[in-house]
């Protein structure tokens, strides 16, 4: 997958992404002070607000859609083991994630309406359904998918 050109390299990135995370400016969305900046959400949210003024800072800070949304589900409603697996890599910035959630036949973007299905057939899963975006798929370091069956 090519970088887009106005979009800075991954290199530049990662570089600020361990930068940040030397500071403690690292998952600052997570009030969970075990994974996160341990903030409360008013406290919170005036740097998001920041953070939304730039294209590249929800990244650098890992707190970016849909990761950040995808970790609150792990550590809600994860188990143990998919946490160690999924939600932690996550969380130091070592992968990506991806939440597909608009259908065709869907009103917007309701989760609650959404038709398509994760089936398991012996040990692989199989996601079944059509959709019209998939918000972090295309990063080459999407490893995993919120879906339900």
């Amino acid at each position: 997958m090519a970088v887009h050109p106005q979009s800075p390299s991954g290199t530049v990135i990662d570089e600020l992404m361990a930068q940040a995370r030397a500071a403690g400016r690292w998952n600052l969305f997570l009030p969970d002070p075990t994974y996160g900046a341990g903030l409360t959400n008013p406290e919170y949210v005036p740097l998001a607000e920041l953070m939304g003024r730039s294209l590249t800072a929800p990244e650098i800070l890992t707190c970016n859609a849909p990761d950040t949304g995808n970790a609150e589900l792990l550590l809600h409603y994860g188990r143990d083991i998919q946490r160690r697996r999924w939600m932690e890599p996550l969380l130091r910035g070592e992968i990506r994630s991806a939440f597909c959630m608009t259908e065709p036949d869907a009103a917007g973007s309701d989760a609650a309406d959404m038709a398509a299905t994760a089936v398991v057939d012996r040990d692989t899963i199989v996601l079944n359904g059509h959709k019209w975006w998939s918000t972090g798929i295309g990063h080459p370091d999407c490893r995993f998918v919120i879906s339900w069956n």
